[in-house]
Formats: C-alpha cells, sequence, structure tokens
C-alpha cells in the first residue's frame, strides 16, 4: 500500500509547463488574523433564510444562487460600480459546488467532488489572485484498467506510453513509436465522419483503448454507450503522444491554499455592498412576495426550473452519488496510490475514488502526518440529485433552444441567465469565472446584462479571447466537476 501522498507535481520536464511556480495571491482574510483551516462561521442572518432581515429593501443586483458565477458578478458590481447585490441561496453554505470544509477528522474535504482548478485565461488567473493564496498543483489521475489478460493494472490516464505498454504488451518508448501505434489501431468512420461517440472514438483511439477506458466508464457517467452521444463528446478525447501525465494541459495549474471555500469568503463575505441569504428559495420568495425590489436579477439555477410552469419537459441532468467511508488506520497511511483512480471497468459500479488527503492544501496537521486516517470518496453517477452535467446528445439540444427561446422573450435587459446551469452547458471553473466577468464587462460598457454565449469555450488562447479550437480533456472522462 501507498506509504505517501502523491507527488504534487508532475515529472520533469513537465512541471516546468505550469507557470504558476510557487505559493502566491493574497489572501485578506488571513492577513487580518484569521488563522483557521476550516471555513468562517456564518452569523444567524446570512443562514435564517428570513429576507425581512436584509437592511435593503431595494438592490441594484438579486443573485440567485452562490456559487462562482453569482459570486463573481457580486463582487465586480460592488467593486467597479458601487452597486449593491443581495445574494440568496437554497442551499446553507456560500461556494455552490466549489465549497469544501474541514471534516471531523481534521481532513479537507470537497462536498461535491474534487475541484481541479485550471485556466489558459490570464484575465481569470489574475482576477483570482486577488481572493486566496494558490500553490502549484499538476493533477495526474491513475485507472485501475484490466489488461489484455483481464488483471486490473494502475495506469495514467490519459494514456500515454506506459499506459499501452502495460495493459497490451507494447513496447512505444518514444513520441514517433505513440503516433505509430495511434495511426495503427485507429478506425476511420465507415461514413468518413463520425456520427456518434463510438465512431468518434475509434477514430481517435482505436478499440483498445476504447474498450479499455472509455466504454464502459462512459455508460457509467451518462448511463448511455458512447453509441448513444454526440460524436463531439469523444472527438475531444487526447491522444497524447509523449509522456505528460498531467490531465490538463492549461498554463495555470493550482490549488487554493487554504481550499476554496476561503475564495468566495474573500469575494463577498466582508464587503458591505454584498448581503446574502442562505436556506432561502427564490421560487418561494417570489410566489410569497418577500423578494426586494431589484434592478437586475441574475439568475445561476437550471433554466428549465425557472420556467416550470410552462409545463415542458425537464432537460436530462446527471448527478453524483457520494460514498464517503473514513478508513482509521491504512495501511501506509493512505488508501490508494494517487488522489484520483478511475474505474473504467464494468464490474464496479462507482466511477472513481477520490482520496483527499493525497491534496496539499491540507491543513498543516494531515500534511505533518498527525491524523492517522483517511477519507476517501467513492462516486457513483445516477440520473436523480443535485445536477451537475448536461447530457450532450440532440434530443436535449433541441429543448434546451425551446428553454433559451422562452429566456430570450424576458426582459433581457434587466434579467440574465448566467453559468452552466442556466446555459445547459458543462463549464469548467475557470470557463464560469470568466463567462461571469464578460457578463459584467457587458453591464459596465452597455448597461445590460448579456453573457457572451460562447459556442464552444473551448476556442480561447491564453489570454481568454476566443482563437484556436482547443481540447478540454476533463468534459470528455467525466473526471469533473473542476
Amino acid at each position: 500500500m501507498p506509504t505517501g501522498p502523491f507527488a504534487a507535481r508532475a515529472p520533469p520536464p513537465h512541471d516546468s509547463l505550469n507557470r504558476v511556480c510557487g505559493q502566491c495571491g493574497r489572501d485578506a482574510i488571513h492577513e487580518a488574523g484569521n488563522r483557521e483551516d476550516a471555513p468562517l462561521e456564518l452569523g444567524p442572518e446570512i443562514v435564517s433564510g428570513d429576507l425581512k432581515t436584509c437592511t435593503r429593501r431595494k438592490v441594484d443586483v438579486l443573485i440567485v444562487g452562490s456559487g462562482l458565477s453569482g459570486c463573481v458578478i457580486a463582487e465586480r458590481c460592488s467593486k467597479q460600480l458601487g452597486m449593491t447585490s443581495l445574494i440568496i441561496d437554497k442551499r446553507d453554505h456560500i461556494g455552490g459546488n466549489c465549497y469544501d470544509f474541514v471534516n471531523n477528522h481534521g481532513i479537507r474535504e470537497s462536498k461535491y467532488g474534487a475541484h481541479l482548478f485550471h485556466t489558459q485565461f490570464e484575465r481569470v488567473w489574475e482576477y483570482m489572485l486577488q481572493f486566496s493564496e494558490w500553490i502549484p498543483f499538476d493533477h495526474r489521475v491513475r485507472g485501475r484498467v484490466p489488461d489484455s489478460n483481464g488483471v486490473k493494472q494502475l495506469v495514467p490516464i490519459p494514456p500515454i506510453h506506459e499506459t499501452v505498454n502495460t495493459l497490451f504488451g507494447e513496447n512505444v518508448k518514444s513520441e514517433e513509436e505513440m503516433i505509430a501505434y495511434y495511426n495503427k489501431v485507429r478506425v476511420p468512420p465507415p461514413g468518413g465522419e463520425a456520427k456518434n461517440s463510438e465512431e468518434a472514438a475509434l477514430s481517435r483511439v482505436g478499440p483498445q483503448l476504447y474498450e479499455a477506458i472509455f466504454k464502459n466508464y462512459t455508460k457509467k457517467q451518462w448511463d448511455k454507450y458512447p453509441a448513444e452521444l454526440d460524436a463531439s463528446v469523444m472527438m475531444r478525447l487526447p491522444c497524447r503522444t509523449n509522456t505528460d501525465e498531467r490531465y490538463f494541459g492549461d498554463s495555470w495549474q493550482a490549488l487554493p491554499l487554504r481550499g476554496y471555500t476561503r475564495i468566495f469568503e474573500n469575494m463577498v463575505l466582508t464587503d458591505s455592498n454584498i448581503e446574502i441569504r442562505l436556506n432561502c428559495d427564490f421560487f418561494e420568495a417570489q410566489r410569497h412576495g418577500t423578494l426586494p425590489e431589484y434592478g437586475f436579477l441574475i439568475y445561476t439555477g437550471p433554466i428549465d426550473a425557472y420556467f416550470a410552469a410552462q409545463g415542458m419537459p425537464r432537460l436530462e441532468y446527471r448527478s453524483i452519488r457520494f460514498e464517503n467511508e473514513f478508513v482509521p488506520e491504512p495501511e501506509g497511511g493512505f488508501f490508494q496510490e494517487a488522489m484520483v483512480v478511475n474505474y473504467p471497468a464494468p464490474d464496479e459500479a462507482f466511477t472513481r475514488i477520490v482520496e483527499y488527503k493525497h491534496l496539499p492544501n491540507q491543513p498543516r496537521a494531515v500534511l505533518e502526518g498527525k491524523v492517522p486516517g483517511t477519507l476517501i470518496a467513492r462516486e457513483y453517477s445516477m440520473a436523480d440529485g443535485d445536477p451537475y452535467y448536461p447530457v450532450p446528445n440532440e434530443e436535449n439540444r433541441k429543448l434546451y433552444e425551446r428553454y433559451r427561446a422562452l429566456a430570450a422573450d424576458e426582459d433581457s435587459s434587466k434579467i440574465c441567465f448566467v453559468g452552466r446551469l442556466a446555459s445547459y452547458k458543462y463549464f469548467n471553473m475557470d470557463q464560469a469565472i470568466l463567462n461571469a466577468l464578460e457578463t459584467f464587462d457587458s453591464l459596465k460598457e452597455k448597461g445590460k446584462l448579456r453573457p457572451k454565449r460562447q459556442q464552444e469555450f473551448d476556442n480561447v488562447n491564453e489570454n481568454g479571447k476566443l482563437g484556436p479550437k482547443k481540447q478540454r480533456e476533463a468534459f470528455v472522462s467525466g473526471d469533473c466537476p473542476t
């Protein structure tokens, strides 16, 4: 069994590709003297859900949802324009799906699954440096995958030389040989263009890797085989020809030193222009007439929930059930060899196991080896529960366009649908932040809340401008949320 945390940095020379070289950024709460690793205790009025306790009966911006999209817009409106905001959320914490905390065993865990910050957007990186100290982290994933003889092996994912050598008895030693391997195994689509994700995957990685890693993992993740999903999903499959184990290729990859919740605390908790009410359901408050007057409404929830009264079918989402287990005395101090280990084979119902103790932004007691146990989280993809991933197929896309048409008929100068749930599109964290920043840009420049509807968030360059198509590997293999 493993005896130490999985290394936070990739082996040379690939570690040097991460432009985050050391600790950086600013944590104003820490600078003010707070030395706690856990999230701040929220005041009783914030968690009361009672809108009558708000100090303002009229705000410039009413924001539904305290995740990245809502908090970024509230922070920008306050700092740049002096505008007041009220953020409401039906959950009992801020931070949306990024929320993390220190559990009773002293281990920092994420309530909604592991989050790994990575970005090509320089604007996003510079913005986020204001709200946390950051440490470099090169996310690397392992998979427990059956080899040609059916014996499960621990291999890097996305596949590199080591992966195909271990699983299929190849002897790939160079980038040229890896290219030759792919050329040998790829299966061109019958009609010249892939019509679904199975054809796309076979044309990208060939049948061996497709069957071993991607086919059944996709079924577990989406409850659909690749043949039932759009070709666009698997056309993004990463085909590594070098030995770079890093899961992401972005220029900035880091973890917030004191957890993701601290980012939101610095963004909105200490700003007098921003009020927050948790345990507060927007639709119930709307029905009871308790919402304050507002100039603009930012809605970050599911778009189909907003228009539920229209009687249209619901959009299809996948959710995740987390099965947490505290292992009190694992041999060697750790349960598994890496923070994330995927299980693509069909004999296990879960998709992956996450062991948070490997992360380098754990509290000091964990880093110093003073916490003997470890926490693991098995993840099961499911249809019911909090929505995580929109299901990418033609039926859902057409239904979303109907909802988008309804949204367009709303007072678009006053109401704006922002974020992944409102856009029915999976956003990585950096994409959600950029989307919110650009929505604010529109308000600042034109007086209207208009998100830049990026059809393909993949098409960006390092400054966050639209540019050449860039693979976003996390979406493909379902190892999000990130």
